[in-house]
């Protein structure tokens, strides 16, 4: 059996410990994009001497050209310019529609057959962009958000009871923003409601670091915004997605009527598996959560409404 081809577009923070990671995993052979002549290709022959190391034995490319993404049974979109401090993930919606446009064309190009996973923020926007562009079906573009945001609201949950962070589930929803919507309702440590072993008040606060969780590690950064986190994010929905695992991860989703909500990318939980996004699952919210949604949704439609405006300045 032919191994798979994963092509990871931006060689940066992200798109090195995606690359990494798929090796470590043996997902399959990587190729690793980017403008900066020399980033992707120190960064991938680095990565394939470190293999006899780790006892990985996968083929890693770095290029400037698009014609090596050729085929490509994944694509993971990380390009674009990240967050600096006092940015918020929407400042960085015109520059980056222009970035993603052009990655779009070429993944429809080259790779017209792959999965497309989408990172660069603001997300919602630019997923829904790259759908735009690429004119790929609903299931075979998503984007990563939610599987981040819920693992930090697990990260966060797991500290403050000093537990092990696997005794914890929990989900985000809603669009990737300052408006995010930690579900307190499916929250729970070893099957117990997080309700009855953390008090109203404190679960606010954690609730209220995870909306603000990318903005705090950008301030401790200075000079970037999270890579390993977000990697890892989305290499789960890359496994998910190649092992057919029909595995249910909260993912940016295009959606058609669920959960009331018509025409967007939204995060919702879905089912990803050899289909792509093969489902999107229903559940019940408690009302509190029903408003928490509806209003990430209207920031969503108006990003999305401030991207086309961009597009058309830009046309």
């Amino acid at each position: 059996m032919a191994r798979k081809k994963i092509a990871l577009i931006g060689a940066g923070n992200i798109g090195g410990t995606l690359a990494h990671l798929c090796a470590l995993k043996g997902l399959g052979d990587v190729v690793l994009y980017d403008v900066v002549d020399g980033l992707p290709q120190g960064k991938a022959l680095d990565l394939l001497e470190a293999g006899p190391i780790e006892g990985y034995d996968v083929n890693l490319v770095g290029t400037t050209s698009y014609t090596e993404i050729q085929e490509a049974d994944v694509c993971i979109v990380t390009a674009g310019l990240a967050r600096k401090p006092g940015m918020s993930r929407d400042d960085l919606l015109g520059i980056n529609c222009k970035i993603m446009r052009e990655v779009s064309e070429n993944i429809a190009k080259y790779a017209p057959n792959s999965f497309l996973i989408v990172i660069t923020n603001p997300l919602d926007a630019m997923v829904t962009l790259a759908k735009r562009v690429t004119g790929f079906p609903k299931n075979r573009v998503v984007g990563q958000a939610g599987v981040l945001d819920s693992s930090r609201y697990r990260t966060f949950i797991a500290q403050e009871l000093n537990v092990s962070v696997q005794n914890v589930t929990a989900m985000v929803l809603g669009g990737h923003g300052d408006d995010m919507v930690p579900v307190r309702s499916y929250c729970q440590v070893a099957g117990i409601s997080i309700e009855r072993l953390i008090s109203a008040e404190r679960l606010e606060e954690i609730e209220n670091r995870v909306r603000q969780a990318g903005g705090e590690i950008v301030a401790l950064l200075k000079t970037g915004s999270a890579f390993y986190s977000p990697a890892s994010a989305a290499i789960q929905m890359t496994e998910a997605y190649l092992y057919d695992k029909k595995h249910i991860l909260p993912c940016a989703a295009y959606l058609e009527g669920e959960y009331g909500i018509e025409g967007v990318y939204f995060g919702v939980p879905v089912s990803i598996g050899a289909g792509g996004v093969e489902r999107v699952v229903d559940i019940a919210l408690s009302d509190k959560e029903k408003q928490e949604m509806q209003g990430s949704v209207s920031h969503v439609q108006e990003l999305i409404a401030a991207m086309d405006n961009v597009l058309a300045q830009s046309a």
